[in-house]
């Protein structure tokens, strides 16, 4: 995973929407999307919960 990727994970972590994870992150929401995206198949996972979960048990 990249650290791109990790940051928009322990952004999800904090259940932060799209559209903040892009203002936290200074980066548009599509880009985010995208990361989105490759978080969920790289962990073989399919929701934000998961990911949350995922997450915060890094902490």
């Amino acid at each position: 995973m990249t650290e791109r990727e990790r940051e928009v994970l322990t952004a999800l972590g904090d259940c932060q929407s799209n559209m903040a994870i892009a203002d936290r992150l200074c980066i548009t929401e599509r880009t985010v999307k995208k990361h989105v995206t490759s978080v969920f198949i790289k962990l073989e996972i399919t929701s934000r919960t998961e990911a949350a979960v995922i997450a915060i048990l890094a902490k």
